[in-house]
Order: C-alpha cells, then structure tokens, then sequence
C-alpha cells in the first residue's frame, strides 16, 4: 500500500522508465524497495537506536532529501527529451539511479513511523517472534518490489507508443511535481 501511493518516488520511477526505458525505472523501483525493506525491518524489529536516530535528525535528513529532490526537479525540468526509440536501459547511470533512490526514500524518516504504525495495527508489533517479523519483512520487500516492477513495465510499454513532444511534456509535469513535494517536504520541517 505504501509503495504505490502516488508521491514523488513514484513521478521518479515513472519518468525514468518512460525517458530511460523499462530497465531504468525497474532498478530505481528496486532502490525504493530495499529501502522500504530497511525501514520495515527496523519497524518489526523494533530497533529503537535507529528509528530514534532516524528521528532525532530528521530535519537534517530532510532537508538534504528536499534539496536532493528541488534538484531533481529542476533537472526533470530542463531536460531534453531522450530518444524514446533508443535502446532502453542503455543510460550509464544505472546504479546512479539505484542509489538516488535509495537514498531518497532513507531520507523520509516518517516512512518509519508509518510502517510502526501498520505493524502495530496488525499486531505484529507485540511479541518477540522473530522469524514472523523476519516474514514480515520479506513480505514488505517483495510487495514494493512487486509494485515498482509493474510501474516501471508499464511505463516501459508505454514508452513505446509516446512521440518525444509528449515526452517533453512528461519532463514538464513530471519535474513540477517533484518540485511540488520538494518545497512540500522542506515547508513541513520548518513549520
């Protein structure tokens, strides 16, 4: 559920397997899995000193996740159309792409507090059964990873069928979105 919200990982991954190919926004999805994985599992491990550093610094993290995301934007805004025919996945940028996001989505320390908060509702959180939050975790992972592979061959197919003005305007939306939560992100820590 939370990996398929609509947010600016999501504008991320999408455009990046529409400008990129299939390939590109696969392993981008990949970096927003594990670390949704690494957040579940401090989740159902309770691994306090994490999520409370995690927490102690989470307008230092976010703020540097805003600034990384405005940059994003921009760039989204000002790029040039790739060649939608071109081979897909050939951009050199792969584990770039892997990286960003992946560091990205650690530098949403709430993203904890959520996964505490849909443990705990499932009642996962009480008890020290280590092997269920072990499943737990695998489970976490694999439905992120289920869901970014199905975006990124989506927009992959997609891909396909878009003549490039209509990539430009991708660019466009996809980068005044990323910007919108950007400047969203960065509001909310300092209100």
């Amino acid at each position: 559920m939370l990996a398929a919200t609509v947010g600016p990982m999501w504008v991320l991954c999408f455009r990046r397997s529409i400008a990129q190919g299939a390939l590109a926004g696969f392993v981008s999805g990949m970096g927003i899995a594990v670390a949704d994985g690494l957040y579940g599992a401090v989740a159902a491990f309770g691994l306090t000193a994490v999520s409370g550093f995690l927490l102690d610094h989470q307008l230092w993290i976010g703020i540097f996740g805003g600034a990384f995301l405005v940059y994003l934007g921009v760039r989204t805004l000002l790029a040039k159309p790739a060649s939608l025919h071109g081979a897909p996945g050939s951009d050199p940028g792969l584990a770039a792409g892997f990286l960003s996001t992946l560091g990205l989505t650690l530098a949403n320390p709430p993203t904890i507090l959520a996964f505490a908060a849909i443990f705990a509702a499932l009642g996962l959180a009480s008890g020290a059964d280590y092997a269920a939050a072990g499943l737990v975790v695998l489970g976490v992972f694999l439905g992120s990873a289920a869901w970014w592979t199905i975006l990124a061959a989506g927009a992959g197919r997609l891909r396909a069928r878009l003549q490039a003005r209509l990539a430009r305007a991708i660019n466009l939306v996809s980068g005044t979105t990323i910007l919108g939560f950007a400047l969203w992100q960065l509001a909310r820590l300092f209100r």
